[in-house]
């Protein structure tokens, strides 16, 4: 049977409909579902820590955040400004840095000053709403001593000293 099948001649051609309809498919309804399914939610508003024993010294503060959710989170927002009773604008204007960490060291501020801090937290989706804000003071600076005013006899000593801040200073420690 074989021999014979091999003898005779096939003819291939394959009939068909010259014509095809052009079928357009709109996905545009499942791509926007899906596009749902995948989105990240914004973050939730992070947490301020207060100001942390030896956290500062006199022109530099650490400040330090978590956030107490599953978010995800691809940069924070910090923002701080001087807290000051007087109404000048070159002093109260509000500073902001991006950074990626949950803590940052910000440097190049006044002795003795208090600042508040506050923070967001930024993904694809947007960006969450403000911490509550904290307030953080830098360390003094150390006082300059009289040299001139130094008086001693033999069971005392007077020393002098004046304090470059502009705010007051609570005490000081004088170690011998």
């Amino acid at each position: 049977r074989l021999e014979e099948f091999l003898k005779k001649e096939v003819d291939l051609e394959l009939s068909t409909l010259p014509e095809f309809e052009e079928r357009v498919i709109d996905f545009s309804e499942v791509e926007e579902l899906m596009n749902s399914i995948n989105t990240i939610p914004a973050p939730c508003a992070p947490v301020i820590n207060p100001q942390a024993p030896n956290a500062a010294t006199g022109t530099s503060l650490r400040v330090c955040w978590g956030l107490f959710s599953d978010d995800t989170v691809e940069c924070y927002q910090l923002c701080y400004k001087p807290v000051s009773n007087e109404r000048r604008s070159d002093e109260q204007a509000e500073h902001t840095l991006k950074v990626k960490e949950t803590y940052c060291t910000i440097t190049n501020l006044l002795p003795n000053t208090q600042y508040e801090f506050w923070v967001s937290a930024l993904n694809v989706s947007g960006i969450s709403p403000p911490s509550e804000r904290a307030v953080y003071v830098t360390a003094p600076s150390p006082p300059i001593i009289k040299s001139k005013k130094i008086r001693s006899c033999e069971n005392a000593a007077l020393v002098c000293w004046e304090s470059r801040d502009i705010n007051p200073v609570d005490s000081y420690m004088v170690e011998l």
